[in-house]
């Protein structure tokens, strides 16, 4: 079951609570409440008119153009790599964004390049930038270090969502291109255990009408089926810690402030989804106290903000963001024509008849279409 509210409150719940929580992602809990009271940060913090978003949605952004650069490539040549394999082509390009200045010079794989609002540094991750900058990407198999900070996997929901209902690739195997998306930079289990975990998530509240708690304990036994015997420490400290976040989530007697702090900060990666699982079920028909409980904390507040904006975006839709955390959203309606894209699927082909000449653009020659500008 394909729904685009979904999709489209998949990503912009997870830009939503991205750009909640980043103007508070360094600072403790304690002077979040001193600025913005009692309550903690409830509201966006404008920037010229804007919520900015930090570099957890641009990189989902990049996520999103990889895969679609990916399959339009399959769609058009009839052959095609790996998807993670185009996702790192399309890292590389963000990369270049927060290393060089528009426009770029020579060829590059993502049509995000052509947008100038996205060559600023948000806060970056050192571990997506040390990585892509040798221009050498890991793998599940080879590791390319021992990270398993949240940087992975905070940008691979695009992948729940394009690949957890489409033909030819199983919920198995999008759950893989997770794990092998977020070891691409980074290579300790948790890191891309954790990634894959979430793309199992995303994947059915997309495209089932089931309750957080059970995507949740469906995703629990995969992972423990598929690496307890070969991963059995890494299985054993995620699933207590998810565990944990499920069983502090339904006792209602404990604080929301106090069950995050006993879950940890989130700048690792299995924190951070515990802490968005926690905040998730909680608050599983509210959207906004999930995400305002999920980015006021001491840890990475707009990765946790992410997270939980994406699980509850799958689950609730787009119809269930309240306006005033759409309303002023930098790049708004980039994020939904992505979204969009991303559940109308590439229908060019050497067999179809059809013509769609912005689609190539985007996903061929990797260009912006004439006249298109995002702010």
């Amino acid at each position: 079951m394909k729904d685009l509210n979904r999709y489209r409150g998949c990503l912009i719940g997870g830009a939503a609570g991205d750009a909640l929580g980043y103007p508070v992602e360094f600072m403790k809990y304690s002077e979040i409440k001193k600025r913005f009271g009692s309550d903690g940060i409830t509201e966006y913090v404008l920037d010229k008119g804007l919520a900015r978003i930090s570099d957890d949605t641009q990189m989902t952004l990049f996520t999103a153009t990889g895969i679609l650069h990916g399959e339009t490539r399959g769609c058009i040549r009839g052959i095609m790599g790996d998807p993670w394999s185009y996702i790192w082509l399309s890292y590389k390009d963000w990369y270049r964004t927060q290393t060089e200045k528009y426009p770029l010079d020579g060829y590059h794989y993502s049509w995000l390049d052509d947008v100038p609002g996205l060559y600023c540094r948000r806060a970056p991750g050192n571990t997506c930038l040390s990585v892509l900058s040798v221009g050498r990407e890991g793998s599940v198999d080879n590791p390319i270090n021992d990270s398993k900070g949240c940087g992975g996997v905070m940008r691979v929901a695009p992948i729940g969502l394009y690949f957890g209902e489409k033909r030819h690739y199983s919920i198995e195997m999008a759950d893989q291109i997770g794990a092998e998306t977020a070891a691409l930079t980074h290579g300790h289990p948790l890191g891309y255990i954790t990634a894959e975990g979430l793309v199992h998530i995303i994947a059915l509240l997309s495209h089932n009408d089931i309750s957080i708690e059970e995507a949740v304990s469906d995703m629990k036994n995969v992972i423990y089926n598929k690496y307890a015997q070969t991963q059995h420490e890494a299985v054993d400290i995620f699933l207590e810690l998810i565990d944990k976040a499920i069983e502090l989530a339904t006792d209602k007697h404990i604080p929301s402030d106090e069950g995050i702090i006993s879950l940890g900060e989130g700048w690792v990666a299995e924190e951070a989804l515990a802490i968005s699982i926690f905040c998730s079920i909680r608050y599983s028909s509210d959207f906004e106290k999930a995400i305002i409980t999920a980015v006021n904390h001491d840890g990475d507040s707009d990765s946790t903000g992410a997270i939980t904006g994406n699980i509850l975006g799958s689950h609730l839709g787009l119809s269930a963001i309240p306006e005033r955390f759409i309303k002023h959203l930098e790049f708004k309606d980039l994020i939904i024509e992505i979204a969009d894209d991303l559940f109308h699927d590439c229908r060019i082909g050497d067999y179809i008849d059809e013509k769609d000449p912005e689609w190539e653009d985007k996903y061929s020659h990797n260009k912006i279409p004439s006249g298109r500008h995002f702010k």
